[in-house]
């Protein structure tokens, strides 16, 4: 049986570095950012100190791209997950709103990874810019699923409203992901869920429903 150190030097390049972010994000996930040393993260990997040094700038450039990955997974999961061709927008953003709040991304282990970055992002500026770009992604995203929900109700509305939307609404969203990972057993089953969608939709005036789990 080859050693991992064997058959991660077999990989592609940019297979080495996804295996590089996964270890920093499964070592940040089990002891806090200040672990993810380049010795733990090498130790985690299985490699050496210095392959992780070929493919990054020293450690803070790996915990970026670590953290990058991580908003970006979370995003796609929302965002790309089932649909159905020519169904409303309004039930697309029904899904998104559920996706948001359901397992894999409302769960203790991403929002406690998010948790683990965030002083590194009130205090790097490198931190604070991957940061806002994941939340101006996401909320962009959202931006443009609300618009043709409401385009469908009768309602064209101005870009500056449409930004407003979406700011209350990815509000209203994270803030429910926020507790639903945090404190899982503190909500019945769907609870957050009915809510979301709920609140979303009092916010754009539209009626929204459980698109339920299958699409």
């Amino acid at each position: 049986m080859d050693s991992p150190r064997r058959s991660f030097t077999r990989e592609s390049a940019e297979h080495r570095r996804e295996a590089l972010i996964r270890a920093t994000l499964t070592l940040i996930g089990r002891k806090g950012v200040q672990a993810a040393t380049v010795r733990g993260i090498a130790d985690e990997a299985g490699v050496t100190l210095g392959l992780i040094r070929h493919y990054f700038d020293g450690k803070d450039e790996l915990i970026y791209a670590a953290y990058q990955a991580h908003m970006s997974q979370l995003t796609d999961a929302t965002m790309e997950g089932p649909r159905r061709a020519g169904e409303p927008a309004a039930h697309q953003l029904a899904r998104i709103v559920r996706a948001s709040l359901t397992p894999p991304v409302s769960s203790p282990q991403a929002v406690g990874l998010w948790a683990g970055f965030l002083n590194m992002v009130q205090r790097d500026p490198r931190m604070a810019e991957v940061h806002s770009r994941t939340y101006y992604d996401f909320r962009d995203r959202l931006q443009a699923l609300i618009a043709p929900a409401l385009e469908e109700a009768g309602e064209a509305p101005s870009p500056e409203r449409l930004r407003a939307l979406a700011i209350a609404c990815n509000a209203v969203i994270d803030g429910l992901w926020l507790e639903g990972g945090a404190l899982p057993e503190a909500f019945d089953p769907g609870e957050l869920v009915n809510i979301g969608l709920t609140s979303v939709g009092a916010i754009l005036g539209l009626t929204l429903n459980d698109p339920g789990e299958e699409a």
